[in-house]
């Protein structure tokens, strides 16, 4: 039997794989939730446990704890219902339809099976918004019926904040991946009396967080930064996650401390991935040049000769930084023996504007020509604005600046700061990986127009505070 309307407010300690020594209750905490459903007493802490998981983006272990719930209790409706959210990533823009569809028929083999399952009105509104996000249509089209169907949730069940920080999850992926400031403050208006509500919420923190990590925004996200880390140590995401409002304010020290924490405690087995890249950028800002040359030399060598595709990212964008910010245009990074295919178009041509941004800055005009026609390449086929094509402007105009034709190189670079002011707000370590406003304060400064070139300067860190390199053009 299922004790229908249990409710069940759980802190629930997981054990953290991040630290390799005995873990203590506090280091394995990830937050406290209410959230009252059918299931089993004996299955409903392994729910929660999910849930608190879910919260924080840790999919597999949530994975883990909701099919457990289910061995316990096959008829749990709410721990399939669990299981196939695991498989939706709305913030990266990723979602395993056919393993989602896979979970929900465990339950049932029809959506009016599954229904039949559900023990209360509310859990069978839950199990009908998932439904429609793994139902017929697009992508885009799926995340949109699903966020209508969870704001009927909010509105029908007024006093569940798990409804409301799912339904500020909804509108957070709506987009595709692409930043829409007003549809990420109007998630933060519904998270926020959450937060205040229940303090120790790793959702309600979490996604006050991405509401709010862009430059403009930050200083209104720094309190749930602050204490998301403490909120759940368990779940090595948390960690990472604060320093999403930390860089955006140029605090590095917290951007660093934070992602060491995330990307383990054993520093020589650090692999390349996103926590380490953006750790190894916060090195680069405190002018730590030489560690952030020893961290990536050696997650170069563990990645061996064909790096993985997520491993390949990371030693891209640590690469990026590293010869750009350090203007280290002459170090081993710049000539890599790496093939980039794996990285499709978009990732090929980021790695050529590189190597062709290093070979024009240290006069190598046959690595630069040929790199920047691989980019131009890329870019044409392209017919949508990316940071690539960008950066192909910028390459365009210090080749123009090297051979004296100083109008056209300014020319080139007002048009990089036109394109680059109108993408979507951007936010962690700069996409295109030298500001545009950046490098046009450095080229007016040589140019002898420091007027000019001030304001650039002063554009540049109000879109990256207290970036190393414009804060010396400044």
């Amino acid at each position: 039997m299922r004790a229908k309307g249990s409710t069940l407010i759980a802190t629930v300690a997981a054990a953290v794989w991040l630290v390799p020594i005995a873990c203590s209750a506090q280091q394995s905490k990830l937050g406290t939730i209410n959230f009252p459903t059918s299931g089993s007493p004996a299955a409903q802490p392994h729910f929660i446990r999910g849930v608190l998981y879910l919260h924080s983006f840790e999919y597999e272990s949530a994975e883990a704890e909701f099919k457990e719930a289910e061995r316990i209790d096959p008829g749990f409706a709410m721990a399939y219902w669990g299981e196939s959210m695991t498989y939706t990533h709305p913030i990266w823009n990723e979602q395993d339809l056919e393993a989602a569809r896979e979970a929900l028929n465990g339950l049932g083999p029809t959506a009016e099976a599954r229904k039949a399952k559900a023990q209360t009105h509310r859990e069978q509104m839950y199990l009908a918004a998932v439904e429609s996000l793994y139902g017929d249509g697009s992508k885009a089209h799926r995340d949109t019926v699903y966020s209508a169907a969870m704001q009927q949730l909010v509105r029908a069940h007024p006093d569940d904040m798990e409804a409301q920080a799912f339904y500020a999850l909804s509108l957070l992926g709506l987009n595709q991946a692409v930043r829409d400031v007003p549809t990420y403050l109007r998630a933060a208006a519904i998270v926020e009396p959450i937060f205040e509500k229940n303090p120790d919420h790793p959702g309600a923190a979490h996604y006050i967080i991405h509401a709010y990590d862009d430059p403009a925004h930050a200083p209104k996200g720094l309190k749930a930064a602050r204490a998301y880390s403490k909120i759940a140590p368990g779940a090595a995401h948390a960690q990472h996650m604060t320093t999403h409002i930390f860089l955006a304010m140029g605090m590095w020290d917290e951007v660093v401390s934070q992602n060491e924490i995330a990307s383990g405690h054993d520093h020589d087995k650090w692999t390349p991935n996103h926590y380490t890249a953006w750790l190894n950028y916060a090195y680069i800002q405190q002018g730590r040049y030489a560690r952030a040359k020893e961290m990536i030399d050696m997650m170069r060598q563990h990645a061996g000769a064909k790096p993985p595709m997520r491993q390949l990212w990371g030693l891209a964008d640590m690469r990026a930084h590293y010869l750009i910010d350090t203007e280290g245009w002459r170090d081993s990074l710049a000539s890599w023996d790496i093939d980039p295919a794996t990285l499709g178009e978009d990732g090929r041509a980021y790695w050529a504007s590189v190597t062709a941004y290093a070979a024009i800055k240290r006069g190598d005009r046959p690595v630069a020509d040929s790199a920047l026609k691989v980019l131009s390449a890329f870019n044409a086929a392209d017919s949508e604005e990316t940071p690539n094509d960008i950066m192909e402007l910028e390459i365009k105009a210090l080749s123009r600046l090297a051979e004296g034709a100083r109008d056209e190189a300014v020319t080139l670079m007002r048009e990089a700061t036109k394109r680059a002011d109108a993408l979507p707000v951007d936010f962690g370590p700069p996409s295109i990986a030298k500001p545009p406003h950046e490098l046009f304060g450095e080229i007016l400064l040589e140019l002898g127009r420091a007027r000019e070139a001030q304001s650039e300067f002063r554009k540049s860190l109000e879109l990256a505070p207290k970036r190393a390199r414009s804060l010396l053009g400044l």
